[in-house]
C-alpha cells in the first residue's frame, strides 16, 4: 500500500502505479487534514482522514465541507463517492 502523503495527492492510476501531483505533495504535505480542507484541498484532506481512520477528525471534516459546500453528506462512504477516493493496494507510484 502506498504512503499516506501519496493517497493524499494522487491524481489517478496507470496500470499498477499510482500518479502523485510531485507539486501539491512538496507544498501540502505537512498540513493536517483539517487545514487542507480550510486551503479547500478537501479531497486530500479526505484521503489523509481515511487513512488515519479517525472517527471525530471525520466529522470535523464533515461539518467543515457540508458547511462550505452547502451540502448534507454524512457518511464516508457518501465522500468516498463524491471524491472518487478509496484506500487501494497499490504499491508503486510515479511522481508527475
Amino acid at each position: 500500500m502506498i504512503s499516506k502523503e501519496d493517497a493524499m495527492f494522487t491524481i489517478g492510476y496507470e496500470g499498477l502505479l499510482a500518479v502523485i501531483d510531485g507539486k501539491a505533495k512538496a507544498r501540502y504535505r505537512k498540513l493536517s487534514a483539517m487545514d487542507l480542507a480550510r486551503k479547500g484541498l478537501f479531497r486530500a484532506a479526505f484521503t489523509a482522514i481515511l487513512y488515519t481512520d479517525d472517527q471525530a477528525q471525520f466529522q470535523a471534516f464533515a461539518d467543515h465541507y457540508n458547511q462550505a459546500a452547502g451540502t448534507k453528506l454524512s457518511t464516508i462512504e457518501e465522500f468516498k463517492r463524491l471524491f472518487g477516493v478509496n484506500i487501494e493496494s497499490i504499491k508503486r507510484t510515479m511522481v508527475l
